[in-house]
């Protein structure tokens, strides 16, 4: 890693950068949250009529299948039409695709569109390599060390970084690997958890020149104040409270003490 994490959360801080999130129902305001809060600037603009404008003066796009329909599929194309015109990193989170045609044909199309970074589960991992996996809806059932190879081989395929996050998260670009541990049980019991890492991804994409590092740093981030806020939450609302406020005062002394291991 040519940008330590420690390094990626300073120039996050100090860029501050706008990220468009086009984020699900769910997620939309735990997700702005996380990013104010690590230290970007959200933007939840999804319409197709402003969508690519947008995005075209925007540091860093996200987008999330997570409560599909038509017209926001069509403003996340024009979205990523913009961003990549412009030359900038979009991230991709293809929440549960496994689940249903209509969403499994959606996310097959935008992955087609080499996203910058592809940020999901272990089954969501599996399944877009055309190996068998064991989701059930937008869960995961699978283990991270099981989507390993899939990720290298779909990081070769699409040309960008592949984070299968879980227990111990694994990213690669299809050459470099790491593993990174860390967290908190407590974390997959709150919504919305994964889809705002993945708009926190975006965000340090905007801030570091390598995707590869960026999204070990967002992870390395995650991993730190998940660690942080589960020690003194009491259940899953709690841990939300305490969780956005270690996000915020995470420092890069946090970030070095991560456990990153080559893989």
């Amino acid at each position: 890693m040519t940008t330590s994490p420690a390094m990626a959360l300073m120039a996050l801080r100090d860029q501050a950068p706008l990220v468009q999130c086009i984020t699900n129902f769910v997620a939309m305001n735990f997700a702005a949250n996380v990013v104010l809060a690590a230290g970007a600037a959200p933007a939840m603009i999804h319409t197709a009529e402003e969508s690519g404008d947008f995005a075209a003066v925007a540091a860093g796009l996200s987008i999330n299948i997570g409560t599909l329909s038509p017209p926001w599929v069509d403003g996340m194309r024009a979205a990523i039409a913009a961003a990549k015109a412009a030359n900038k990193p979009w991230v991709f989170d293809p929440v549960g695709h496994f689940a249903t045609p209509y969403r499994a044909g959606v996310a097959r199309g935008l992955l087609a569109q080499a996203p910058t970074v592809l940020r999901a589960n272990a089954s969501e991992v599996l399944a877009l390599d055309d190996q068998a996996s064991s989701g059930r809806g937008v869960d995961a059932a699978d283990e991270v060390a099981s989507a390993e190879a899939s990720a290298r081989a779909l990081a070769r395929r699409t040309g960008g970084v592949v984070a299968v996050t879980g227990a111990v998260d694994f990213v690669t670009d299809g050459s470099r690997a790491v593993r990174i541990a860390g967290g908190h049980p407590l974390m997959p019991k709150v919504t919305a958890t994964g889809c705002a890492l993945s708009c926190l991804v975006s965000a340090y994409t905007a801030a570091v020149a390598d995707p590869f590092d960026a999204t070990a740093a967002a992870l390395v981030h995650f991993a730190s104040a998940g660690a942080r806020a589960g020690a003194e939450a009491k259940g899953p609302g709690s841990f939300a409270a305490a969780f956005l406020d270690a996000l915020h005062l995470t420092t890069p002394g946090h970030m070095d003490r991560v456990e990153v291991t080559a893989a």
